[in-house]
Parts: C-alpha cells; sequence; structure tokens
C-alpha cells in the first residue's frame, strides 16, 4: 500500500505545528522552508487538516496555524484518513465504513467472493491499527531526539 505526498506531507506539516509551544501559531511559508515543501500543496493539505478539525488558522500580522487539539489525542488513522479517504491496499478493495464491511470489486467469482478478501482486510485492518495507536505526540518527541553518533564515529572530548 502506498500512501500519497498528500499524506506525507500533512504528517510533516503536523509535526512542525507540534513543536511549536501551545497556541504559538506558524505560517504555511516557514513550514514550507523548514520542511522543503511547495507552498502551494501545503495550502491545499491545511485546508483538509482545518475541515478535519485538526487544525485552526489565526488571520493577521500574527496569523498563521496550529493544531486544534493537544499532540496527545491527534492519532495518524485520523490524519490519514483525512487527507487519504479509505486505506485500500489493493485497488479492487472497497471500503464500505458506513455499512462496516469490506467490498471486493471483482465481478468473476461466481457468488463465492474474492479468494483474498480475508488477506486483505486484514492487512488495511493492521494498518488502521498501526496508525490508530501512533500519536502525533509520539512523532513530535521522535523527529526531536537527539541522533545518535554513528558507530566507529569519533567523539570529541
Amino acid at each position: 500500500m502506498i500512501f500519497t505526498t498528500k499524506a506525507e506531507y500533512g504528517v510533516r506539516l503536523l509535526v512542525e505545528l507540534g513543536r511549536q509551544g501551545s497556541g504559538q501559531t506558524v505560517s504555511l511559508k516557514a513550514i514550507s522552508e523548514a520542511e522543503a515543501l511547495p507552498l502551494a500543496y501545503l495550502e491545499r493539505i491545511v485546508a483538509l487538516l482545518k475541515k478535519a478539525g485538526l487544525v485552526e488558522s489565526t488571520r493577521g500580522a500574527h496569523g498563521g496555524y496550529r493544531l486544534a487539539r493537544a499532540p496527545e489525542t491527534i492519532t495518524m488513522d485520523e490524519v490519514v484518513l483525512s487527507l487519504e479517504g479509505a486505506v485500500a491496499p489493493m485497488s479492487c478493495f472497497i471500503d464500505d465504513s458506513e455499512e462496516g464491511r469490506v467490498l471486493c470489486s471483482h465481478l468473476g467469482d461466481q457468488g463465492r467472493g474474492c479468494a483474498t478478501k480475508l488477506l486483505w482486510t486484514r492487512v488495511q485492518g493492521g494498518v488502521i491499527k498501526a496508525l490508530a495507536q501512533t500519536t502525533l505526540a509520539e512523532l513530535v518527541a521522535f523527529s526531536d531526539r537527539t541522533p545518535a553518533p554513528a558507530p566507529n564515529a569519533p567523539v570529541a572530548v
């Protein structure tokens, strides 16, 4: 399963916002420069995140974007789903979330159901579980850690 740059850039944008103090706003231009991401694309991504209630904006000279909730309460499943839509491991796999079931778009199965549906259902469930168990706070902490010295690297004394 391949996620698009929308998910990658959206998560990176949220990590940058998470690094800020509580209530601090950041301009998209600053995030674009810090992360070397295209500003026009970030504008489209932040609109989706705002619609999902994950970020909020302030206008004016000191305006910008900030997290709408604490980083500990933002999970990656809601982020990725707000940016990518349904998470599907195969193009023939349709997540009918409203009905709580997974549909297979294969037509030639003679009414038996797709032979691989169980596998792709488990793959999807595993991905969603991993995303749901990962918070923005964890990603911010991970990104702020000091890199370990390389093996056999000279140590300054």
